[in-house]
Order: C-alpha cells, then structure tokens, then sequence
C-alpha cells in the first residue's frame, strides 16, 4: 500500500475564538498527521499565542508567522498556505490538506477519508460535507456536493497538489475552486463524501457583511469563467439563502457588471473552456431529468 501519511496547513487570521477546538480536534484524530504547518495570517489577537502554546507540547505543530496589511483576503489566504507548504517540501509523505481554523472533525475523519484514496488511485482531491449549526443542531449545508470540496477540508494526494501547482492566489478568491477544476483537467477525481461531516464553526460568509460576501461571490463566478446561463440558474438556487433574493441578485448583478465591462478573467482560456463545458453538460443532464433536478446540478 502507498505512502498514507498526511501533513495539514492552516492559515488562521484572528481565529481565537475557534483555533484551540480545531487544535484539539486534530490533536484527537486517530491517525495524526505527520507535520501541521499553522501561519498566523496577520493575526492581531491571540491566535499566534494559542497555537505557540500548543506547539511546545506536541512536536507535529509548527507556527508560522505571516505579516500582512489587516482584513481577510482569499489572495492572502492562498499566500500565506503556500508558504506553510515551502515548510513541508523536504518531508515524506503522501497527502497534503488545507484545513481551517473554525473546523472540528470526528476522531476518525482523516483514517476514514485516506481509506477511500487507497481504494481509488485516481482519486487526487476528496473531503467530507461541511455542517453548519442551526437551532443548536449542526446540519448539511444547503449546497453541500459529492463533486465539491468545500475550501475548508481539502485534501490532496500529494502527486494531484503538485500538478495542479497548489493553490492560486486570486484577487477574487475560489482557490478551491479554481484546483478542483484543474485536478479535474488533468484527470484526477474529486469527490466529497456525506458520510464524513465535517462541523464548521463559523457561518459561510458571515466574517463580513452578508451582502458584500454575495457581491465577492459574483465577481469571483466571473473572475474563473463560469457560464452566463449557468449563474444565473445558480443564483435562482440561491434565492432562499439569507439575505433572501437580494444576496442572489447582488450576486448576479455583480456578476452581470464584471461581464458586461469585459473584466480581466484570472484564468487560461483552456480552463475556462473545460469549466465551460462541464457546467453546460450539467444543465443539459438536468433539464433532461426535469425541471425539479435543477435544484441539484451543483453549487460550483
């Protein structure tokens, strides 16, 4: 059997509230990573101290310090992951993931997910569904898909991060994103798996305001190419979502403005074109299924 040994990276940007239960969960896991490389992204409140702490007592963390200009920013975010993965080149092992800092796992999580990558040689990115709490109960995220893995839980067999070249630092954000698209070109599979849930501790998009989150999100469907039809039909899915009808049609309109100013795309046009051609084979299945399958055809 290959090499299953995994090391972790997290950039952690004022995370105190939520970094020691995502130490201790990790911490709890019955097979550990081999190396755990945790930047302090620009953290101003006691994140870095946390995690120092931690590390004394467990060899397998290590602090990075990263300065940075203050406020959340998924370019930083790629930068300063990238800089955790400089930390880890000269080890031994077979997967690397990025891992958030507001993230609790179940004890067996990552024994269980490198149980699927063994059985499946092709399988080059995989993570478990992201539950959030509602009314005291942690449930599926609405858009949660067996094609998708959310930012937050993504692990790569090491030879699929290396082709796809890690994560890009966009100015617009959808690192995950724009690498599960490339593991995809390059003919890795990606998979999310419901049976490992996965509880995320802070609401998606709710570290700023929930109208200026849904704006990011249409300039970055734009940024990575997706399909005018597409978006649209993916912000109809949205409609339901808080803030309810406005947040879709910020998104849409943002979306709309990028397209019609011709905005500079961060992507190859052969991405765009691969990225292209899977949303449209996933509307043409859908209406082919009925009008109800919509609702399903994914949320990326």
């Amino acid at each position: 059997m290959k090499d299953l040994s995994y090391v972790l990276v997290t950039a952690a940007h004022n995370e105190e509230r939520f970094v020691r239960a995502t130490l201790e969960s990790v911490l709890s896991q019955t097979l550990h990573p081999r190396k755990w490389v945790i930047v302090s992204d620009g953290s101003t409140d006691r994140t870095a101290d946390i995690v120092s702490g931690y590390a004394v007592n467990y060899p397998i963390i290590q602090l990075l310090r990263n300065e940075r200009k203050q406020g959340r920013s998924f370019k930083a975010q790629a930068v300063a992951i990238r800089a955790g993965y400089l930390e880890l080149q000269q080890l031994d092992y077979g997967f690397i993931g990025n891992l958030d800092a507001d993230i609790t796992l179940e004890p067996d999580y990552f024994f269980r997910l490198l149980k699927h990558f063994a059985i499946e040689p092709r399988l080059g990115l995989a993570g478990g569904f992201i539950t959030e709490e509602d009314n005291g109960v942690f449930r599926n995220r609405r858009y949660n898909s067996v094609r998708s893995v959310a930012h937050a839980v993504q692990l790569f067999r090491r030879e699929c991060f290396e082709e796809i070249g890690g994560y890009a630092p966009l100015e617009h954000g959808g690192p995950d994103w724009h690498a599960e698209v490339l593991a995809r070109m390059k003919g890795w599979e990606v998979r999310c798996f419901p049976d490992l849930p996965v509880r995320h501790h802070r609401r998606t998009g709710s570290a700023e305001s929930l109208l200026r989150d849904r704006i990011g999100r249409g300039k970055t469907d734009y940024s990575l190419g997706s399909h005018p039809v597409f978006e649209m039909l993916k912000c109809l899915r949205r409609i339901p979502q808080t803030p309810r009808f406005w947040g879709a049609l910020a998104t849409f309109c943002a979306f709309a403005w990028c397209y019609i100013a011709r905005k500079e795309r961060q992507v190859s046009p052969d991405f765009l074109h691969f990225l292209r051609r899977e949303q449209m084979s996933r509307v043409r299945a859908a209406f082919a299924e009925g009008v109800s399958r919509l609702t399903k055809i994914g949320f990326k």
